[in-house]
C-alpha cells in the first residue's frame, strides 16, 4: 500500500517503464500468440494491462486518458504500445494532481472489497507484474527477446559475459 505520492510515483516510474519496454518489443504477428488455444492472446493481454488503467482508476475518481474498457483490441503492437505510454503518463499526471497523501488513505468499493486509494495504485502496479509475467511466456514462443524486469533476462546476461542461471 502507497502511503506518500511521491513513493507511488518512483514505483510508476518504472513499472510503466518496463511495462512499455516489453510492450515495444511486440510484433504485429506475435498478437495473436496463445498458450492455448482458449487462452488469451499476447495483445488481448497488452491491451488488457492497458485498459486497466482507465478502468480501474476511474472507480475511484481519476480520468485517465485512455480508451474504455470495452475498446477492442487494435491490429498492431505500435498502437498498443503508443496507447499505453501515453495512458501511464496521464495516471501520473491525474495522481499528482488530483491527490495527496491524505487521500490515499481514503476507501473505495472496488470489486466487491474495500481499498484505501493507497492500495488501488499498489494493486494498478501488482496488476501489470502478473500480467507481464504471462506475457513473458507467450513472447518467448512467439521468439521475441524479452527484457529484465527486476534483474536481467538470459540474453542480457549474455551481453554482459555472464552465463544465464540454470
Amino acid at each position: 500500500m502507497f502511503r506518500h505520492i511521491e513513493d507511488f510515483q518512483k514505483a510508476w516510474h518504472y513499472e510503466a517503464e518496463i511495462t512499455g519496454k516489453m510492450f515495444a518489443r511486440l510484433t504485429d504477428d506475435s498478437l495473436g500468440q496463445k498458450v492455448a488455444p482458449d487462452g488469451r492472446s499476447l495483445g488481448f493481454i497488452a491491451w488488457h494491462i492497458t485498459l486497466t488503467l482507465g478502468e480501474m482508476l476511474g472507480k475511484v475518481g481519476l480520468v485517465i486518458d485512455c480508451p474504455s474498457e470495452d475498446s477492442p483490441c487494435p491490429a498492431t503492437a505500435a498502437e498498443i504500445t503508443a496507447t499505453f505510454e501515453k495512458a501511464a503518463a496521464s495516471v501520473r499526471d491525474a495522481v499528482n494532481a488530483h491527490w495527496n497523501d491524505e487521500t490515499l488513505l481514503i476507501e473505495d468499493d472496488m470489486y466487491g472489497e474495500t481499498w484505501s486509494r493507497g492500495m488501488t495504485l499498489f494493486y494498478l502496479i501488482a496488476h501489470q507484474g502478473h500480467h507481464r509475467g504471462q506475457m513473458t511466456v507467450l513472447m518467448r514462443q512467439a521468439g521475441l527477446t524479452v527484457p529484465g524486469v527486476y534483474g536481467p533476462a538470459r540474453e542480457e546476461w549474455a551481453e554482459m559475459g555472464i552465463p544465464a542461471m540454470e
